[in-house]
């Protein structure tokens, strides 16, 4: 990504390149761009740089993104269920804004688009798994059954 792909005068978005040679556009929160104002690359004005670098002042790559969110979330707490987990990718950030989307009621078509899912039953997904999670979670805070209470029993 380069300093060009991204609108800080508004409307704000990015340009982003994905999968199969695709192109997207997607917006930026306010605050967001606040923060980009303030990179070296962006006050340069040169919009053929790259909008991130690495602390060699290199185009900063997916895998380097990789190992600052490995980096920095590394110690954060598995959570009550205490299970061991593979920690937090940026895959991780994209699959809780897909779900965070979805439970705010934002159009699935939308969110589609803010992917870049081709196909819709990709983004269903998405759907499918907030479901189970929560049925999951449900099914856990049912209250005990107290075998004593002979009123439930059949005969």
């Amino acid at each position: 990504m380069h300093v060009g792909d991204v609108d800080l005068d508004g409307p704000f978005r990015v340009r982003l390149h994905g999968k199969g040679d695709k192109w997207r556009s997607c917006p930026l929160w306010p605050e967001t761009v606040d923060l980009l104002k303030e990179l070296d690359t962006v006050q340069s004005g040169d919009a053929t740089l790259p909008l991130f670098t690495s602390h060699h002042f290199r185009p900063l790559t997916r895998f380097g993104i990789y190992k600052l969110v490995k980096r920095h979330t590394k110690s954060l707490d598995t959570g009550a269920l205490g299970r061991k987990s593979n920690g937090v990718s940026p895959h991780v950030f994209r699959h809780s804004l897909a779900v965070g989307l979805l439970e705010q009621g934002v159009d699935v078509n939308v969110i589609r688009g803010w992917l870049g899912h081709v196909s819709l039953d990709t983004t269903h997904r998405y759907a499918e798994i907030n479901l189970r999670t929560k049925q999951a979670a449900v099914a856990a805070c049912l209250p005990p059954v107290d075998s004593s209470d002979t009123h439930l029993q059949t005969s």
